[in-house]
């Protein structure tokens, strides 16, 4: 249980940090790359601790994994981009974190709605 919620927590506090991100992006500025690295090990620390409790409890969460993995798939292109000195493509930053709401979403009513709470 307990799993669950610091994966909840480390996913919201990487949420924050990629709002902040986006928001360099979509002007066009660079981005701060501690915040960028942050944000990267904590929802990557989060989709782990997710994982981990789905293999241990057996948990349906096949969607938020997939979705997390997709998300966390376009941000390593958009850090590598980043990195390299290329433009990092909007578009490509928005899909990325419209699919990490959409698994965070997908965790949120698994852990409050349907799933653990609910037990």
């Amino acid at each position: 249980m307990g799993m669950i919620y610091a994966s909840i927590g480390l996913f919201a506090l990487a949420a924050i940090l990629g709002v902040y991100l986006i928001s360099f992006v979509l002007q066009k500025k660079e981005t701060p790359k501690a915040i960028a690295f942050t944000h990267g090990f904590l929802a990557a620390g989060a989709l782990v601790l997710l994982i981990v409790h789905t293999v241990n409890t057996g948990a349906d969460l096949i969607q938020a994994i997939a979705l997390f993995s997709i998300a966390a798939l376009g941000g390593f292109v958009l850090i590598t981009r980043d990195l390299m000195g290329k433009t990092v493509p909007r578009g490509l930053a928005v899909v990325h974190g419209l699919l990490a709401v959409a698994g965070f979403v997908f965790l949120l009513v698994y852990a409050f709605g349907r799933g653990e709470a609910a037990a």
